[in-house]
């Protein structure tokens, strides 16, 4: 990787700015032909900051004072279509573009309306950025590094800046704009934020069964490869969501971020009943029983209890419990510690044991690991 600092005034940065979004991107830094940097290359995020930190920038140009450095990476192919894409520091880019453009304003100053000294002094500011020369690798790798401080990228941005293509251009259009399709269609089954590509990520974990970094990449390889576009995995999620409306209609709050795609992918080819569905998660909602009301869905699904979280016997009760014993284990009879031992329910929740006192027993380890496996 080969890396050169130079100092690019802001005057010359803001020449050609551009902001048309997906259409036709962010650029600038034109010369007499045409815009010679990318702002937002494909492995880019959408604009995050908030307002405060964008007039924060300006503040920090107006006042003279040192900006972050920036990273912008030298495309050496003959037939790339920009000289410059940016590595990092596209919100500060943009942030000083748009002020220039007088789309907004800071502390009641447009630029337009600086006092010209104020606007020399503006448009000389020297920004200090770094140009990369490498493989893509190792472009990745640095942006990697240099992602430690600011706004943090999240890993599907990451693993974007790799297997950019076709395919992730139109899997970003479905799943990762604001009001995009996905969200439209299954919003209230969703956790997480479109344009950070929280739910590209989380479909994809879906459809290849797991969320593990190796398997998403897999897949995201295999697509970049062989798909113009992303219809396979937009008609994969809708099927989940009229999985999950099909066989449980009744909406609930707690229904909001589950992994529906692998209780899909467990559990479609199952029999299932949408009222005896129901009429058992209402059931478990009335449950006190049930710390987890969110983990009802996958319990009636694969009848694991781990799901639940269910209520466990308190200190009290168990030193109480420990102590009629006489320290003794109810089935092996050896003497421990309180420490060396747990408090077991003598009726199962599953046939109708609470969790009481009257319904303890304190085991030694072994013997309620034991039983727990019968």
């Amino acid at each position: 990787m080969h890396i050169q600092l130079q100092k690019i005034p802001i005057k010359e940065l803001v020449e050609g700015y551009e902001n048309n979004d997906e259409e036709g991107g962010v650029v600038a830094y034109a010369d007499s032909k045409k815009a010679r940097l990318n702002i937002r290359p494909k492995y880019q995020r959408e604009f995050v900051y908030k307002d405060k930190q964008r007039d924060e920038v300006i503040r920090t140009i107006l006042h003279n004072f040192p900006l972050n450095t920036m990273y912008w990476v030298k495309n050496t192919e003959s037939n790339a279509e920009f000289e410059y894409e940016v590595l990092d520091g596209q919100q500060r880019s943009i942030s000083i573009c748009e002020y220039f453009k007088g789309n907004f304003s800071v502390e009641g100053q447009y630029f337009h309306n600086l006092p010209e000294d104020k606007k020399k002094q503006f448009l000389d500011y020297e920004l200090m950025i770094y140009i990369c020369e490498g493989k893509d690798s190792e472009k990745l790798e640095w942006f990697r590094v240099i992602n430690i401080a600011g706004e943090k990228l999240t890993e599907q941005e990451l693993r974007n800046a790799v297997y950019a293509s076709v395919w992730l251009s139109d899997a970003k259009r479905v799943f990762s704009k604001r009001n995009c399709k996905a969200v439209q269609r299954g919003d209230r089954y969703l956790k997480g934020v479109s344009i950070r590509q929280e739910i590209l990520e989380t479909v994809i974990a879906w459809r290849v069964g797991k969320r593990e970094d190796k398997a998403i990449c897999e897949y995201m390889a295999k697509c970049a490869k062989e798909c113009k576009n992303a219809d396979s995995l937009w008609a994969y999620f809708s099927t989940v969501i009229e999985w999950v409306e099909m066989k449980f209609p009744k909406y609930r709050k707690e229904m909001k971020g589950l992994e529906w795609g692998l209780l899909y992918n467990a559990h479609k080819d199952k029999d299932l009943d949408s009222k005896e569905l129901e009429a058992k998660v209402a059931l478990l909602m009335q449950d006190d029983e049930v710390q987890k009301k969110s983990g009802i869905y996958e319990y009636v699904l694969s009848g694991n209890e781990k799901h639940l979280n269910l209520r466990a016997f308190d200190e009290k009760t168990k030193r109480e419990v420990y102590e009629a014993q006489g320290g003794i284990c109810k089935i092996c009879g050896k003497e421990c510690e309180i420490e060396e031992m747990e408090g077991d329910h003598i009726v199962p929740w599953s046939k109708g044991g609470k969790t009481e006192k009257e319904n303890c027993q304190m085991l030694c380890r072994a013997c309620n690991r034991e039983k727990g496996a019968r």
